[in-house]
């Protein structure tokens, strides 16, 4: 995870090519607690994350929202009491870009 934390989110232009399978196999194993799920056949990283009450997973949302504005990148965040669940792909592409992966480790960073 280190490795991904210390990179920067590039800037993604429609057309971008998405990660490929051995992308995929070299970035997952460094974030292990994320899922790749497919939704609208969209490949997106997805996770939950478990707090103690709503104050909490709020307090985490709002750090994860810092992040993706300081980054450029955003993702889809879901707040409810007792967790947060973070989703991450690239519009423009349609699926997952590295920038995603960066973004993932990032949050797990901040948790």
């Amino acid at each position: 995870m280190a490795e991904l934390v210390q990179m920067k989110c590039v800037a993604c232009r429609k057309g971008a090519p998405t990660v490929t399978k051995e992308e995929i196999a070299e970035f997952h194993p460094k974030i292990p607690e994320w899922k790749i799920v497919e939704r609208e056949d969209i490949k997106r990283l997805e996770r939950i994350y478990s707090f103690n009450n709503f104050a909490h997973a709020l307090s985490f949302t709002n750090k994860v929202g810092e992040l993706a504005e300081a980054e450029g990148h955003h993702p889809a965040l879901l707040t409810e009491w007792g967790k947060v669940t973070v989703t991450w792909w690239t519009h423009k592409i349609r699926g997952l870009h590295r920038n995603d992966f960066i973004m993932a480790a990032k949050s797990d960073q901040l948790y």
